[in-house]
């Protein structure tokens, strides 16, 4: 590694904090369930081998685990590693592995790869992208979800932020919950077409949820800001302006 390059995001010493204020809020809920909804349809075979890549404190791998999918949860914290654990160990399908997805070593081929809200953490994403694909067996499925930088440099024009867009969206102190390296999903999308992918679903998630005026209204009113996301996620243009971009792509060979 260069010297003058940053380290990928690890969670240690902050993994509880990370808990708290992603999964105790309307907007980590919201991602979830959506996130759980559009792979529905790409569970009803089981058990499927799943390797949840970066899946952190296994809130997606219990749920996996839940519906009788066997997960193998990979993760570089340990300390998110250990609230997995925590709330995993009672499945007899679940292992954990502390590791890099670089550093990870397959012992088989998955029928599905999930790497949700991982990439935007990474220094170099799009050669993890194609080794991901490599460990999927044919007709496998690859799920993505990211945080998407077109939408953050709307949400900050909204706001106001001109000399943070000026800075290119970078700050010269990092803040650890902050995802320092957020995707252009035209850019992810052009990655998986040169792979041996087929890109069967496509949405953006937390398209109206983040843009509501009165953040109060993301609580109180939880259910109808969930439906217009259901309704509007996979339609343009709104799906181009959600926080997240989520993917699903099949292995075709």
């Amino acid at each position: 590694m260069n010297p003058n390059d940053k380290p990928d995001q690890s969670f240690d010493s902050i993994a509880n904090k990370f808990q708290r204020n992603i999964y105790g809020t309307s907007k980590g809920q919201l991602r979830h369930q959506l996130l759980l909804e559009y792979l529905q349809p790409y569970l009803t075979q089981k058990p499927l081998s799943i390797l949840d890549a970066g899946g952190g404190s296994g809130q997606m791998t219990q749920a996996l685990l839940e519906l009788g999918h066997n997960v193998h949860l990979l993760d570089v914290s340990e300390d998110m590693l250990v609230i997995a654990q925590q709330q995993c160990h009672q499945f007899a399908d679940f292992s954990v592995e502390q590791n890099s997805i670089q550093q990870h070593q397959p012992q088989q081929q998955y029928d599905m790869v999930l790497c949700h809200a991982v990439l935007e953490w990474l220094q170099d994403p799009m050669p993890v992208i194609k080794l991901m694909t490599e460990w999927l067996k044919p007709q496998g499925h690859l799920s993505l979800s990211f945080f998407n930088r077109d939408a953050q440099l709307f949400g900050n024009a909204l706001y106001g932020n001109f000399d943070y867009i000026d800075k290119d969206l970078k700050v010269g102190n990092r803040v650890r919950l902050n995802p320092n390296n957020a995707l252009v999903p035209q850019q992810v999308l052009a990655c998986l077409a040169e792979l041996p992918l087929e890109v069967q679903h496509q949405a953006g998630i937390r398209c109206i949820h983040d843009y509501v005026r009165d953040k109060s209204l993301q609580q109180s009113h939880y259910q109808q800001i969930l439906e217009l996301e259901r309704r509007f996620g996979k339609q343009h243009p709104y799906m181009w302006l959600g926080k997240y971009f989520h993917i699903i792509a099949q292995r075709f060979n």
